[in-house]
């Protein structure tokens, strides 16, 4: 239970502000159709999350603990640092018929945003320190859906009720703490 709790409050924290949080508001503002986004947005986000937690649990098989506490803690202490830089997103296809579909182009579009995102290295790092792979995904996957749904939903009036620069300090705290924790405390 701790790996959901901890994976699921984590990536929602990261993801606030987050440039595919942003293309979900994108993706809300352009197409107007909250559910086939909100399922893309999940659809996505699993495979993503799979992958990724499939990679962090099988680095736990090729590194021993000690080294593997010092790279997660490294890990930690630079998504903190990450966490102080906003993300914006680039302009990209401005044509209104989507050529996949809604559906397929927000799959697509979360997908490839993902790669190498805040949170997919944090799903790798969560996967790694804790032995609970399906926690793991479940949770960040839940922790993704708890910060985009509500965009695609409620849209921007979202993004002006919440302090985007306090969010990413307290997420920038939290990671800190995770990463001098995983040097302090022995596995």
């Amino acid at each position: 239970m701790e790996a959901f709790l901890v994976s699921t409050g984590i990536v929602a924290l990261a993801e606030m502000g987050d440039k595919t949080q942003l293309l979900a508001l994108v993706l809300a503002a352009r197409f107007r159709k909250p559910w086939p986004i909100v399922l893309g947005i999940f659809v996505a986000t699993i495979a993503n999350h799979a992958m990724a937690g499939a990679l962090g649990a099988w680095i736990t098989t090729l590194l021993s603990p000690q080294t593997l506490r010092w790279i997660l803690a490294a890990s930690f202490l630079a998504l903190a640092v990450w966490m102080l830089i906003p993300d914006k997103l680039d302009d990209g296809d401005t044509s209104d018929a989507p050529r996949f579909g809604v559906f397929g182009t927000t799959v697509l579009a979360f997908f490839l945003a993902e790669m190498g995102d805040k949170t997919q290295i944090a799903t790798v790092m969560l996967a790694a320190r804790f032995d609970a792979y399906y926690a793991v995904v479940a949770g960040t996957t839940l922790g993704m859906m708890l910060a985009n749904a509500p965009v695609v939903w409620l849209g921007e009036r979202v993004t002006r009720l919440v302090p985007l620069r306090v969010v990413h300090i307290v997420s920038a705290l939290i990671f800190a703490v995770i990463g001098v924790l995983a040097l302090l405390v022995k596995v």
